[in-house]
């Protein structure tokens, strides 16, 4: 007598067409309306400001921008309100289909404590002590979602992309609460390692901007039969060392070409570089073929898993458009819940459907040969 044991079969759960009608329209519209606030508040409100120049002599750019700068301002006010409603939505489920149990119990309450931090800062202004309370907040929720994701990814790439994105993002929180402490004392002395754990974040934040596509960007990779997708990898990696490595060395082969066309490219990507500082936080300080690979691995990989319906798409979607300097409220609750739906994104082991019967005899009894007469 042999036990026949079910067979598994491994699927993705947390897809967005598994959540309620509520919370999938409600992600979709967070997320394309934060694209929308970024592009059009953060990042071409800096653009109005750097062609000033420009705008002396062309009348029709400065009402131009300002009305753009008006309908991003708007939607930050729309972003704001629909995080609302995704954080309320998530927390509801997670206690729903787990339970207040296990790590829960910290995010919970850490997500309920910032909803209400920023409905105060809206009443009152935020002092020093205030704005420490919010990021520390804001650092331990991150740090039990991360646990969590952790926990339930195995693989090595899922792994490295979580810890260098949360060793990122808490580089810039730790600056922001050991200055804001130290400021709050009032003492003169210098906060301890905030220059190292500024530019170190954000070094590991671009990092992990390209482990994104190592650990869910599949299809490019060498270690397929399917001959067609080994030609399209090899092509695409040939491609893209090339450019990196191009635009790696790019200033060098501008200025022994033409000395003068590379001061006028340096200061473009200046410019561009201080939109970037000001509406994303970042400071550059690393070569600008490392930002571009990043933000090129970054948007192929969420564009694939957007294509495909997984809430990972829409997690790190909102997770990097919120930048590295999360100076505002809303930027931090984003990071937040793209935390949340990046942990909610995880395969199963389900049994199927066909499952054999246990204890079965390996060789069937057969009728009576007399027919049951003797």
């Amino acid at each position: 007598m042999i036990a026949a044991t079910n067979p598994t079969i491994e699927r993705i759960t947390g897809k967005l067409s598994d959540q309620s009608l509520l919370f999938r329209y409600t992600i979709k519209l967070v997320l394309i309306v934060s694209f929308s606030e970024l592009i059009l508040y953060r990042l071409v409100s800096r653009l109005g400001v750097h062609l000033s120049k420009l705008a002396q002599e062309h009348e029709w750019i400065i009402p131009t921008f300002t009305a753009l700068t008006q309908i991003g301002q708007w939607l930050l006010n729309v972003v704001a309100i629909l995080l609302f409603l995704a954080l309320s939505v998530a927390a509801v489920n997670r206690v729903a289909s787990r339970g207040f149990t296990g790590l829960n119990r910290i995010v919970i309450p850490c997500v309920a404590l910032l909803l209400l931090l920023t409905v105060g800062f809206l009443l009152v202004p935020p002092a020093f002590l205030g704005s420490a309370i919010y990021n520390i907040v804001a650092l331990v929720a991150l740090i039990c979602l991360m646990v969590e994701y952790l926990s339930t990814h195995t693989e090595w790439s899922h792994r490295a992309m979580g810890i260098t994105y949360l060793l990122g993002v808490g580089g810039w929180l730790y600056y922001q609460i050991v200055s804001t402490i130290y400021s709050f004392i009032g003492t003169v002395a210098a906060p301890p390692l905030v220059y190292e754990a500024h530019r170190g974040g954000e070094g590991l934040l671009v990092l992990s901007s390209i482990l994104v596509m190592w650990a869910y960007g599949q299809g490019v990779s060498f270690r397929t039969r399917n001959q067609r997708q080994r030609r399209r990898a090899i092509w695409f990696w040939a491609t893209s060392i090339s450019v990196f490595t191009v635009m790696l060395f790019l200033d060098y082969l501008l200025h022994r070409y033409d000395a003068g066309m590379a001061s006028n490219i340096r200061k473009a990507a200046d410019g561009i570089g201080w939109i970037f500082q000001f509406g994303m936080g970042y400071t550059f300080f690393l070569p600008f073929a490392f930002y571009l690979t990043g933000l090129f691995c970054w948007s192929y990989t969420v564009i694939k898993l957007l294509n495909m319906g997984r809430l990972a798409g829409y997690g790190l979607g909102l997770m990097f458009i919120a930048g590295y300097a999360l100076l505002y409220s809303n930027l931090t609750l984003m990071v937040v819940l793209g935390a949340m739906l990046l942990s909610m994104d995880r395969q199963r082991r389900d049994a199927t459907e066909s499952a054999p019967a246990t204890n079965a005899p390996m060789v069937s009894r057969p009728d009576s040969l007399a027919g049951g007469h003797i």
